[in-house]
This record gives structure tokens, C-alpha cells and sequence, in this order.
């Protein structure tokens, strides 16, 4: 099958970064399922995996994560789907990733494509969606059922035109909550106010000073998608008493979490590859999760946040798609679809 891999970690300008490769096609055993791969999407992770460091891999490192294609093979003690079923879905980071023709996938993680989409415009969906779902309704445990209640809530969204920023806007308005998004420049605010935002506020400059130009003193929720050690002091300032912070973004700085204690405020990460990870006793939710995904989006109330398409599937593409990503100018999702 054909792959794109890697054996050293290089600036992704190097020839060497992503190359094309042929492998062996592996075979679907135990939970898997073997899935052909009809389109994938770019990630930050996807570039933080590929950073350079000195570590070389003996066989070809495949990167890549979210893919939407079609199961052509099923281990023996899969339940959940059969050849010729359409799925979609974000892997395991601590296995061979989705830059290949076919790829192996555990059943429990996997959710069946919505029917209402092509294959690239759900490649989109998997990674970003299942990082909003989590960190809204998991981590901040705010019930998308208690309408009502949510009403009355405002919730922060720190990065809101961003792959995951794109999709926790528009479950955030699903569950009935006031959105406040952070964006800079007119093409961000124009794609958060498209995605929902009922209020956008620059986050280069003070959170407090910005909300209070909207008559907003503080808020019940924050979701920190960019840069954790930037907005920590920021965020401490607007959070509600007894409100609850949620971060996907990795500190560099150690977070002082004292500035925190006098409102008692929560602060949880969100990582959604924690349960394929450690092999969770709740693996299974991945899949009930993505299936409510897939729903949402038959049902109307999810779109997809494409924003470039590139074809086909291949190292020139790819590296193209890491560019774009580490220059952190994205708006959206990059999708690749086809091999050839």
C-alpha cells in the first residue's frame, strides 16, 4: 500500500521530512478493523508529532490521525461493524497513523460517517469533535440537555476559528449557551460569527478590558485552545467564582494555580486520545460520541469546518498542509482525500 512516513524528525521544509513510501497492507485481528482510506485531515498534533529531535525510526513512522473511509476487513472479535461499512474516526497516537492507503483502527474508537457528507468533508470532523465534545460536556460537565440552565451561562472559547475552536462554538450554541469567542483579524471573526459566536473579542489584547467593552464582567466557562501560558493570568481574571477552565493546549511555563484557589475554581485538560492510550475501561464512549457527532450532523445542527481541500494524498501535499498549520494562520480544517 502506498504511505507517507517518516525516519527522521526534520523541519518540515526538509525533502526528507514526509516521504512516500511503500508498505506492506496489514491485516484487521482481535477489536480492529481495516479500513480503506478515502480522505484524512491535517492537525496541530500532527506537527507537534513531527517536530524535530534526534530520535530515528528504524521502520517508517506514519503520522495522521483522523480519516474517513470505508472497513474492508474486520478482526475476529469485532461486533460493531462489517465490510462495506463507511466510517469515521481519529486513531490512536500510539499507533501507525492515517497517511496510508489502509489502516488499522480499533472498533471501539470508530463511528459510522454521516450520511449527509462526503468522505472528505468528515475527515474533517473526528479529532476536533471529539476534543469540543469532551472539553464541553465531559471536562466542564456542562449538560447539553439543561437548556434552560445554559441560558444563563457564558462560556469563553479562546481560539474560536480554529479546527476545534469551529466545532465547540457551534455545540456550545447547540446546548443553549452564550458564546464569546476570541479572534483577530477580519477573516477569523468573520468564520467564528459563520460558526455561532454571539460575541467575538480580541485575545492579543486583556480578556477583561475586552469583555467589559460588551458588558461582561465574567463568565461561567472558559475553553483555552491557544497558548495555555499566554491567557492563564487572563483567564483567572474573568472566570466566575466556582466557574471551571478547561485547556487542550500543553503549558511551557509551570501554571500557578494559586491564582485560582480564592474563586475555587476548576481547571481540567482535555486530551481526546486518553482513552485509546491507556486502553480505558470506557473506550467505548469514543464510539457512542462520534456516533452523536454523526447525528448532529445528519440532523443539520453540525457543519463541516473545511477550509481547503488538497489532492491526492501524498508527501508534496502533506508538507504542504504542515506549512499552513505551523505558520498559525489556519482558519478551519485542511483535508486531503485520494490516493493515486
Amino acid at each position: 500500500m502506498k504511505a507517507i512516513g517518516l525516519h527522521k524528525y526534520l523541519p518540515i521544509e526538509h525533502e526528507e521530512s514526509l516521504l512516500d513510501i511503500e508498505m506492506k497492507k496489514p491485516a484487521a485481528a482481535g477489536k480492529d478493523l481495516l479500513v480503506k482510506v478515502k480522505a484524512i485531515s491535517i492537525n496541530p498534533v500532527d506537527t507537534k508529532v513531527r517536530a524535530p529531535k534526534e530520535k530515528i525510526e528504524d521502520e517508517p513512522k506514519i503520522l495522521g490521525w483522523d480519516a474517513s473511509g470505508t472497513v474492508v476487513e474486520t478482526g475476529e472479535n469485532c461486533t460493531d461493524f462489517k465490510p462495506g461499512d463507511e466510517v469515521f474516526y481519529a486513531g490512536s497516537i500510539t499507533r501507525q497513523g492515517t497517511y496510508s492507503e489502509y489502516h488499522l483502527v480499533d472498533e471501539r474508537i470508530v463511528g459510522k460517517k454521516p450520511k449527509t457528507l462526503t468522505h472528505a468533508e468528515a475527515a474533517a470532523f473526528p479529532l476536533t469533535a471529539i476534543t469540543a465534545y469532551e472539553g464541553l460536556f465531559d471536562r466542564l460537565k456542562i449538560d447539553p440537555a439543561d437548556k434552560e440552565r445554559n441560558k444563563r451561562n457564558q462560556i469563553l472559547i479562546i481560539g474560536g476559528a480554529g479546527g476545534v475552536g469551529s466545532i465547540a462554538i457551534q455545540l456550545a450554541k447547540w446546548a443553549g449557551l452564550n458564546v464569546i469567542a476570541t479572534a483577530s483579524r477580519p477573516e477569523t471573526i468573520e468564520w467564528a460569527e459563520k460558526y455561532g459566536a454571539d460575541h467575538i473579542i480580541n485575545h492579543h489584547k486583556s480578556l477583561k478590558e475586552e469583555l467589559e467593552k460588551r458588558q461582561i464582567t465574567e463568565v461561567d466557562y472558559i475553553f483555552c485552545l491557544n497558548n495555555t501560558d499566554q491567557h492563564w493570568n487572563g483567564m483567572s481574571e474573568v472566570i466566575k467564582p466556582q466557574g471551571k477552565i478547561c485547556s487542550i493546549v500543553e503549558n511551557k511555563e509551570p501554571l500557578d494555580l494559586n491564582v485560582l484557589k480564592s474563586k475555587s475554581v476548576t481547571f481540567v485538560w482535555e486530551f481526546m486520545f486518553t482513552r485509546a492510550m491507556y486502553q480505558t475501561d470506557d473506550m467505548q464512549e469514543q464510539q457512542i460520541l462520534l456516533n452523536k457527532i454523526s447525528a448532529l450532523i445528519d440532523d443539520g445542527v453540525l457543519k463541516t469546518t473545511i477550509n481547503q481541500t488538497l489532492s491526492p494524498i501524498n508527501a508534496e501535499n502533506i508538507k504542504k498542509a504542515h506549512q499552513s498549520l505551523e505558520s498559525g494562520k489556519t482558519i478551519g480544517k485542511i483535508v486531503l482525500e485520494q490516493f493515486k
